[in-house]
């Protein structure tokens, strides 16, 4: 078998991206979210809550099912990573990953318009979306050896803007001639292909596989070009989990810019994954938009996210990946601030004329901004992790990291849910999003901006019991 060249192998990294992108733009945030969203709120009002109500329970069970599956993923990470490090094979993980990802993905054709599986169907969503969320920590673990600090910037915005084109590719797809709008159409007026029944849904259920065959055909790559490193015989005493998770705490807690790193990140990670969660959402109970229009939606936000990370990568190789997250964070300010301040009726206390179009034109304006601002900062945190990361235990490392980032994963979506029932209305629901970004942004005061790798080795050294 022919040598893998470097080349190929970043190539075969970056396919993970572009395979598994559709599962958050069609399923989390423009194709299944609003479509759950929708089946869920009809579901309510017919148990006797009123519209404005069942809008809000519609709201509440999405982001409970978003909080349990960031719990999970947040404390299993460190353990996989510990697991993976020790025996040198990441990829185990990921094909066992693989397997659960199809078959939740899959499972979404069975989301049908009545609500009958509602929960089942939840479950198996983020069944799919836990296995997407392990593999990745264990696909991140490869950056640090894919090139130089320097290098990792760019080759990690690089493939987060291949993956963005893996969504926009697969959006178009659903779009043109799958997901059917209100009167049974696509986006281009076709009836949805392969005589799927635009009455019980089936182009928009088709979701499910389009996701999950996606996957299977563009992992291939990645399968093909990236290898695990050789196992390197240990000739130290390992010690036991319980040993090594808490020399992994005393790490974060003795090195202030790797602590100030994950705590910021923990926060606008989460407050970031919220926005993709809930924008679809905040779609169709607040704007009234139909499934076609938050595709649209979705494809603008998609092609701004692939142009602007690549862009924000390579300013990641110039200037390093601080500001480029500093700058995210100021942008996603400012559409939150907006998104709350906004309804069909008025933008920011300024009454609108009936039927005005101007709240379409400003969230679309706002979702372009969400998905630049969000791959530029998800590609520009991964550099900053390299900044932090021993290179001998990179699986630890992007364990720690995805704990960071989904810790408090509960957080952004109980408070959204707890503000939106306290408040009964879904609009005002994202007031705590402005300040878990606000809070991110101010312990980046304590960050270095070229981290602090040079003194994690010598932190993880085994302490005497």
């Amino acid at each position: 078998m022919s040598e893998i060249t470097k080349r190929k192998r970043i190539w075969g990294w970056m396919a993970f991206d572009f395979a598994t992108q559709p599962y958050y733009t069609l399923g989390l945030t423009f194709v299944f979210g609003p479509y759950f969203a929708a089946v869920a709120a009809d579901y309510f009002l017919g148990t006797g809550l009123n519209e404005t109500a069942s809008d809000a329970r519609a709201q509440s069970v999405w982001s409970l099912g978003q909080t349990i599956a960031g719990m999970f993923v947040a404390f299993t990470a460190p353990i996989l990573g510990i697991f993976a490090d020790r025996s040198g094979r990441k990829m185990p993980w990921i094909i066992f990953f693989s397997v659960l990802y199809v078959i939740g993905a899959w499972s979404l054709w069975w989301m049908t318009p009545d609500g009958a599986n509602l929960y089942l169907m939840l479950l198996l969503f983020y069944v799919g979306f836990i296995a997407g969320e392990s593999m990745l920590n264990f696909v991140n673990a490869y950056l640090p050896s894919l090139g130089t600090e320097a290098e990792a910037g760019q080759i990690s915005g690089s493939g987060a803007a291949f993956g963005y084109v893996g969504g926009v590719l697969a959006l178009f797809i659903m779009l043109l001639f799958l997901a059917e709008n209100e009167t049974g159409r696509t986006l281009i007026g076709l009836d949805p292909i392969l005589g799927l029944d635009p009455e019980t849904r089936e182009g928009t259920r088709s979701v499910g596989p389009v996701i999950a065959l996606w996957f299977i055909v563009f992992m291939i790559p990645f399968f093909l070009y990236v290898r695990d490193d050789a196992v390197k015989t240990a000739t130290e005493k390992v010690g036991g989990l319980g040993s090594e998770l808490r020399t992994l705490a005393r790490t974060v807690v003795r090195r202030r810019s790797l602590g100030a790193f994950l705590l910021s990140s923990m926060l606008y990670r989460d407050a970031l994954n919220a926005l993709y969660a809930f924008g679809g959402v905040y779609a169709t109970l607040v704007l009234d938009w139909s499934i076609i229009q938050i595709g649209i939606f979705g494809i603008v936000g998609a092609v701004t996210a692939a142009i602007v990370t690549w862009i924000g990568g390579m300013a990641d190789r110039r200037f390093g990946p601080k500001p480029v997250i500093i700058t995210c964070i100021l942008a996603l300010v400012t559409v939150c601030t907006t998104i709350v301040a906004m309804s069909r009726e008025s933008l920011f206390g300024i009454p609108l004329a009936e039927g005005s179009a101007l709240p379409d034109i400003v969230f679309y304006i706002c979702g372009a901004t969400i998905g630049g601002a969000g791959g530029a900062i998800y590609a520009a945190s991964r550099s900053m992790m390299v900044r932090h990361a021993d290179p001998a235990r990179p699986a630890e490392a992007f364990g720690l990291f995805a704990l960071s980032g989904k810790a408090t994963a509960f957080l952004a979506p109980a408070l959204i849910a707890l503000f939106t029932w306290l408040l009964q209305d879904a609009r005002l629901g994202f007031i705590p999003v402005i300040f878990l970004f606000l809070i991110g942004l101010v312990l980046l005061v304590w960050v270095e901006k070229d981290g602090d790798r040079a003194e994690w080795s010598a932190d993880l050294q085994p302490q005497p019991s």
